[in-house]
């Protein structure tokens, strides 16, 4: 019995890694999606449903998302500055080139520690200067410069963070054709070794701090996802306002130099336009950490830390009447406040109070002594829509939970399903633990979950109330709400963008090798 136990382990032992080393591959092999074409991005939810859900990545950073937030602190970075004794491994996967970055460079401004693993690039065409993948009122770059870090406060290695929704923060980096850039030069010289897909050469390492914005207090935050395949919902974006330069010469390097084809293959297929187009905002709002001369980014957040977790404390245990009445618009802010009538009516001097309260005296109120952001299922003491799928919060993953959703649906499930299935499983988690962080605004959707433990009348009411009010604001066209670029950059009109919001293109689901690179 003692050797039975033992061979069981062991053959679950080399599964469980069989399993790992399929979903994340130790090398990149290239994979079954392209940017364009009948596996391009219009297609990626065919066998990556979370790239047809929510919290997608990339935006455009237009006016109305900028929240100024003076706390937001500068980007700190640590041993960026290599050794040349070091080696950094410079290689093509087929997407994109990919530099790796040693364990010991991490970040500390965050409230985890992180990791970097890796940066790439994202770029245009030899005869288009617009390849970055964020857009700053609709505004392409030239080229992007993203600089992957994982949770290694909490996850052992990228592998495992990849699919945790506090997983990845990555640095974002516009670059502009200009002045030749040394610092660039120092991996871009070797570019001709890296022609083809999977090959690669060691470099001397170099200062990575050399290849970022002088100023690193200036910058765009949101949360999103990876913007290749599988999509995952799991990165704390940061993208510096101000832009590197690079030379022409430096520029068509990647543009015209490079193949996503192997060597061998008799119709080399070359490496450029490899950007996704940007997405659904999803409620979410971009923190800045600036404030422009005219004041236009200076608006204040709609509501304070402290006051979005008592409005979620008054959904859960408060009087709702005092929601219907006084805090309609701190719930949907979008929506034009209409007068109603509510059942119950009562003066609650909290409310007015709030506004008096500053932003320093509640900070003070709230102690934290381990600068981490606890559970939000915890802290609201409720359970989150993706339990019903057999997954506990300890051990959620989304890897974990495609995989139950997929055998939930049954044998002759659709695509369009399997992504609706998981875009309503975890988007009140993602809008929930965002809300409270002051980087959304609270969905509808979110709040029906949060109502659903207060089965009242009251609780009826004000859904229907919310309902209501949610009908009579007419939806502004989307590529008013996605910026005056977007339609131009997706090619859809704002009819078409609206049918697929929350899907831009379903497919079937297949499993297949998971290959990501931001």
């Amino acid at each position: 019995m003692r050797k039975e136990s033992l061979a069981r382990y062991f053959y679950k032992m080399l599964f469980t890694q069989l399993i790992i080393l399929i979903a994340f591959p130790l090398s990149s092999t290239g994979g079954t999606w392209t940017y364009n074409g009948s596996e391009g991005e219009h297609h990626w939810s065919k066998h990556y449903p979370y790239c047809g859900g929510a919290f997608q990545s990339p935006i455009n950073f237009q006016p109305e998302l900028l929240r100024y937030d003076p706390d937001l602190l500068p980007v700190q970075v640590h041993n960026y500055n290599l050794s040349s004794k070091e080696q950094l491994t410079f290689s093509n996967n087929g997407h994109s080139v990919q530099l790796s970055l040693p364990s010991h460079m991490h970040l500390s401004s965050l409230p985890d520690q992180y990791t970097a693993a890796q940066l790439h690039f994202h770029w245009g065409s030899p005869h288009m200067l617009a390849g970055s993948e964020h857009t700053v009122s609709g505004r392409q770059f030239p080229a992007e410069m993203h600089v992957v870090h994982f949770n290694s406060g909490k996850y052992p290695s990228i592998s495992i963070a990849a699919d945790k929704a506090d997983g990845l923060a990555v640095l974002g980096v516009f670059i502009e054709v200009g002045e030749f850039n040394p610092a660039f030069d120092r991996f871009l010289k070797f570019v001709k070794g890296i022609k083809y897909r999977d090959q690669k050469v060691q470099v001397p390492a170099f200062n990575i701090q050399e290849l970022l914005p002088a100023h690193l207090e200036q910058y765009y935050r949101y949360d999103g996802s990876l913007t290749t395949p599988p999509c995952y919902p799991s990165v704390l974006w940061t993208v510096f306002r101000m832009p590197v330069t690079i030379s022409l010469t430096q520029y068509k390097a990647l543009a015209t130099g490079l193949f996503s084809s192997l060597a061998q293959e008799s119709v080399p297929v070359p490496l450029h336009r490899n950007y996704r187009k940007p997405q659904l905002t999803d409620n979410r709002v971009v923190l800045v950490s600036f404030q422009e001369v005219r004041g236009q980014h200076g608006r204040h957040l709609v509501a304070s830390p402290l006051q979005r977790r008592q409005i979620i404390q008054q959904l859960l245990m408060g009087d709702l009447s005092d929601v219907m009445d006084e805090s309609l618009h701190h719930l949907l802010p979008k929506l034009a406040r209409k007068p109603w009538v509510a059942k119950k009516r009562k003066t609650n001097q909290r409310y007015q109070h709030w506004s008096q309260i500053t932003e320093k005296k509640q900070r003070n109120q709230m102690p934290n002594p381990t600068g981490k952001t606890p559970s939000v299922w915890k802290t609201v003491h409720i359970s989150p829509c993706w339990q019903k799928y057999g997954i506990n919060e300890d051990s959620l993953s989304y890897t974990h939970l495609k995989n139950n959703v997929t055998l939930q649906l049954g044998r002759h499930h659709t695509d369009i399903q399997v992504v609706k299935a998981l875009r309503k499983a975890v988007f009140p988690e993602l809008n929930l633990r965002s809300y409270l962080n002051c980087k959304s605004d609270l969905d509808l959707q979110t709040i029906r979950c949060l109502l659903r433990t207060r089965p009242t009348d009251e609780a009826t009411e004000l859904d229907q109330a919310l309902t209501k009010a949610s009908q009579r604001q007419k939806l502004k066209p989307m590529a008013e709400n996605r910026g005056p670029a977007l339609t131009k950059l997706t090619g859809q009109t704002s009819v078409t963008i609206h049918k697929n919001a929350h899907n831009m293109v379903p497919a079937n689901l297949k499993e297949h090798a998971t290959e990501w690179e931001d």
